[in-house]
C-alpha cells in the first residue's frame, strides 16, 4: 500500500497529466410512439475513457443531470460503466459533472446535446458529429481531454495507476483520430485560402492608393490657376 506523508496534498510544481475521455449517447427508434407516455426512443448517455483505462481509480462519481421533465433528473453512478438508459422522445442537453477521489480537484463539467434524430445534410456534410449504426442506432459522440494542472501527490498516484490498468484503445464508435486528421486538413485549407485572400487584398489596396494618387495629380492640375 503506498504511503503518503502530510505534503501529500500539495501541488506539484510544473506537473501536467491530460486524460483523453469520450463522451455521448446512443439512441434506437421504437418505430412509433409508445402509446402509454408517447415515448419514441430509448437512449443511453455515457462517459468513458478514451483508452481502455480503469476510470474509477481517479473518478469518486459522475452526476448526469437530465431534462427537468424526468422524475428524477439528477443521476448519479459511482462505478464504470458510467452511463444512464432511459426512453423519451425530445432532444435536450445532458450535463455531465464528474467528482475526483481527491477532492482537493475541481468537479469537471460536459455539456452534451442528447441525439435521438438524424442531423440534416448541408453540402454534402451532416451539421453535427451523428452516425447511425445499423446494430446501436444513432450515436453521437464527442472526444475531450481532462487537463490536471499541478495535481497533488496523491492525484497523480491515482492517474498514474489508472494509467498502468490501460490496455490499448477502447472500441469508440466514431473514429476520432480520422476526425482529427479531417480537421486538421480542414485548418490548413483555411489557412491557404486566407493566405490567398490576404494577397487580392494586398493587390486591391496598392490599386486603390495608386488610383487615389493618380486622382490627386489630375485634381491639382485642374485646379492649378493659369500663369
Amino acid at each position: 500500500m503506498t504511503e503518503f506523508n502530510a505534503e501529500a496534498g500539495g501541488r506539484l510544481k510544473g506537473v501536467t497529466i491530460v486524460k483523453p475521455i469520450v463522451y455521448g449517447n446512443i439512441a434506437r427508434s421504437f418505430g412509433k410512439k409508445r402509446e402509454e407516455d408517447g415515448h419514441t426512443h430509448q437512449w443511453k448517455v455515457y462517459l468513458k475513457p478514451y483508452y481502455n483505462e480503469d476510470m474509477s481509480i481517479y473518478v469518486k462519481k459522475v452526476h448526469f443531470k437530465l431534462h427537468e421533465s424526468y422524475a428524477n433528473p439528477n443521476r448519479i453512478v459511482v462505478k464504470p460503466p458510467y452511463e444512464i438508459t432511459e426512453t423519451g422522445w425530445g432532444e435536450f442537453e445532458v450535463v455531465i459533472k464528474i467528482y475526483f477521489n481527491d477532492q482537493s480537484e475541481r468537479p469537471v463539467t460536459c455539456y452534451h446535446i442528447l441525439k435521438l434524430f438524424q442531423s440534416p445534410v448541408v453540402d454534402g456534410e451532416l451539421t453535427s458529429s451523428t452516425t447511425m449504426d445499423t446494430k446501436k442506432g444513432l450515436v453521437s459522440e464527442s472526444y475531450e481531454e481532462i487537463v490536471f494542472q499541478e495535481p497533488t501527490q496523491i492525484m497523480q498516484h491515482y492517474l498514474m495507476l489508472s494509467e498502468q490498468s490501460a490496455s490499448g484503445l477502447l472500441n469508440h464508435d466514431t473514429d476520432f483520430e480520422e476526425k482529427k486528421a479531417k480537421t486538421l486538413d480542414n485548418i490548413v485549407n483555411v489557412k491557404q485560402k486566407v493566405k490567398g485572400e490576404i494577397v487580392t487584398l494586398k493587390d486591391k489596396l496598392k490599386l486603390a492608393r495608386e488610383t487615389i494618387v493618380k486622382f490627386k495629380a489630375e485634381l491639382a492640375k485642374v485646379q492649378k490657376p493659369p500663369a
